[in-house]
């Protein structure tokens, strides 16, 4: 009787040591992008299609490594995270009355377009899914696919209209914009204030309504979201967002995967709902057990999601699922 085999190993997932770290300029200030090796070396000029991160306002791109870490396949991937403008490595010099969405796509493609890519999938958490849909809807030749992870639209956009009222629909993101709006105002003191409390329990505490489980999250992820917060781009974001014409997105014509958790307390099941009516070739998904950073809470269970997604866009380009 022969003993099985042996499984041979798979290969390794993709670390942050990994990564190749460029700074590009923009009309926004020098961006910091990370490429995978298969991006870092790209020799077939604009045959390649990209898969670009795009973060959320409480974060950066260091908000993904969960996730690249449930991935095995993600160092052949032509894989692309930037630190927005305005965040991470791209804050210095910085000024957020300059802050825009159509400003941050034109830097988003810009640089891509400079590594030589014709073509993307994009995947954004929370203000970076908003960003993604505007990028799909402005420029749908080049968008191939949208995976966007507890997007922030409708109801984020109402309350950073009308605060007062968004106390009351949603007290966690309103009381944070009017956190960060008061941090702004204080300048370098208010940073400086935020990334302390970052280092402390009180950070554990003032994040807890964003999972579902608070206490399951590390204080490294906990030290790291402390020390992206950046007050003024996030109360610029929120300011963005305010006025957003959302009608462009029946525009889109890539398929849309639109991922929340079931305890989302920024993105509700309603928004999810209003935005698989809007959006052309767009389904929604709730991943059970999970607050507003999947790609922190669940990263298995949503790689598995975007590992589909991203494969059903590269290769069939009419559904994702």
């Amino acid at each position: 009787m022969t003993s099985p085999a042996t499984p041979e190993p798979g290969p390794d997932p993709l670390t942050a040591s990994d990564l190749h770290r460029r700074m590009f300029p923009t009309p926004l200030g020098e961006v910091a992008v990370r490429l995978s090796a298969a991006a870092s070396s790209m020799t077939d000029k604009g045959s390649s299609t990209a898969t670009v991160y795009l973060h959320g306002a409480a974060g950066s791109w260091t908000t993904f490594i969960p996730l690249l870490a449930a991935q095995t396949a993600t160092a052949q991937r032509h894989t692309v995270l930037l630190d927005l403008p305005g965040w991470g490595e791209s804050a210095q010099g910085f000024d957020a009355s300059e802050l825009s969405l159509p400003a941050m796509a034109a830097a988003v493609t810009d640089i891509l377009r400079a590594l030589g890519y014709r073509r993307w999938n994009l995947v954004g958490h929370s203000m970076g899914g908003f960003l993604a849909l505007h990028m799909a809807a402005t420029d749908p030749q080049h968008t191939a696919g949208v995976v966007v992870i507890s997007a922030t639209t409708f109801g984020v956009a109402q309350s950073a209209r009308e605060p007062v009222r968004g106390l009351f629909r949603f007290p966690a993101f309103t009381g944070m914009l009017l956190v960060m709006r008061a941090m702004a105002a204080l300048g370098r003191p208010g940073q400086a204030l935020v990334r302390s409390i970052g280092r402390t329990s009180l950070m554990r505490l003032l994040m807890a309504p964003f999972f579902a489980m608070p206490a399951a999250v590390s204080a490294e992820v906990l030290r790291n979201l402390g020390s992206d917060a950046r007050p003024a781009a996030f109360a610029a974001a929120a300011r963005i967002s305010a006025h957003y014409d959302f009608g462009g997105w029946r525009g889109i014509r890539c398929p849309v995967l639109a991922i929340r958790g079931d305890n989302d307390v920024f993105t509700p099941a309603s928004d999810l709902d209003r935005l698989t009516g809007l959006v052309p070739h767009a389904t929604g998904l709730t991943i059970p057990g999970c607050g507003h950073f999947a790609n922190i809470e669940k990263p298995a269970a949503l790689n598995e999601l975007l590992t589909h997604a991203l494969h059903a866009a590269d290769h069939e380009g009419t559904q994702l699922l």
